[in-house]
């Protein structure tokens, strides 16, 4: 099923079931008024939310209505918390970082911005970049978990979108906002693209409507779900709610004629940048600026959006 969260004037917002075409949306408000109601009492509220969702893909709901992403908050608008993985060693490799081996940090999880925040910024010099990540939602998650048994804890997928500032040095600060994808599904939605904790669809992002990644999220993803969420969870137990992303989707290039490519493009503006130092000696393309847009998009076999689209403008503080 396809679940998202309509804003409604609180901060938390009013859940909502959506079709799998992603063109009509039913209130769950019989059922849970909020994202985070499902996932504490998933055993119970699952099966009745997939009730109405196939009930609003048959075309039979009696208060259905079209589904506006612009009305989308965040699917969960606040976590109790949200981990960051670097699960892509290529992009690790790319940017020089040293830690290439499974990591997993903290990250704000309040408040997470809707698909179509804008990202606001006090100064464009601090070199914005965007980040196009798969995140997973999990339900409760004891101490010591196995990474099957973590697998087994993840209840929903989304997209992300995790701002960076890459001119501020502070991790705290170089972190100010990220996004999710108007909804989030559940693994059978996935079908056989979700194969043991790897999202293995193409992540399509625009840059000022320019299409400039088509990296595949399975391919070359070094740490799987399950691995990361067993990880954050060795020395503590997670409760559900819990927001996990995968870092930066990447994928690795290969030689042509004594020269590294890319043919899959890029999902952040570092790797850009990165490439072009390896492959002329440096790296002329420049961080975001106001005004820009950025898109990420992921879609299956049938060509529909998964998940919907992310499609945010950079825009200055209190513009």
């Amino acid at each position: 099923m396809k679940l998202a969260t309509y804003k409604d004037g609180t901060r938390d917002g009013q859940l909502v079931v959506v079709s799998r075409d992603l063109s009509t949306a039913h209130y769950a408000t019989g059922i849970a008024t909020r994202l985070q109601q499902a996932l504490d009492d998933w055993g119970f509220m699952a099966p009745q939310l997939q009730d109405l969702y196939e009930t609003l893909n048959n075309g039979k709901t009696r208060h259905a209505f079209p589904f506006d992403p612009t009305l989308c908050m965040a699917p969960l608008p606040r976590a109790y918390q949200r981990l960051k993985g670097q699960a892509y060693a290529n992009h690790a490799t790319l940017l020089g970082d040293a830690e290439v081996d499974l990591a997993v940090h903290q990250a704000a999880s309040d408040p997470l911005l809707g698909a179509q925040d804008h990202v606001v910024c006090a100064n464009e010099n601090l070199g914005v970049d965007f980040s196009a990540e798969i995140a997973v939602v999990t339900g409760d998650v004891a101490l010591g978990a196995s990474a099957d048994d973590a697998l087994e804890g993840i209840r929903l997928v989304m997209l992300s979108n995790d701002i960076t500032l890459r001119n501020v040095g502070s991790r705290v600060q170089s972190q100010p906002a990220t996004a999710f994808s108007p909804v989030a599904v559940t693994l059978d939605e996935l079908g056989d693209a979700w194969d043991n904790g790897c999202v293995h669809l193409t992540v399509q992002v625009a840059w000022n409507g320019r299409k400039v990644g088509m990296c595949d999220a399975g391919t070359d993803m070094t740490y799987a779900f399950g691995q990361l969420v067993a990880h954050a969870s060795k020395t503590r137990a997670l409760r559900a709610g819990t927001v996990v992303s995968s870092g930066t989707v990447s994928n690795a290039g290969f030689e042509k004629n004594g020269k590294k490519e890319w043919p899959k493009g890029y999902s952040c503006i570092a790797e850009k940048r990165a490439m072009e130092d390896a492959l002329d000696g440096k790296a002329t393309t420049d961080f975001m600026k106001f005004g820009d847009t950025v898109r990420i998009e992921a879609k299956g076999k049938d060509g529909q959006s998964v998940f919907g689209a992310i499609d945010q403008e950079l825009a200055p503080l209190n513009a």
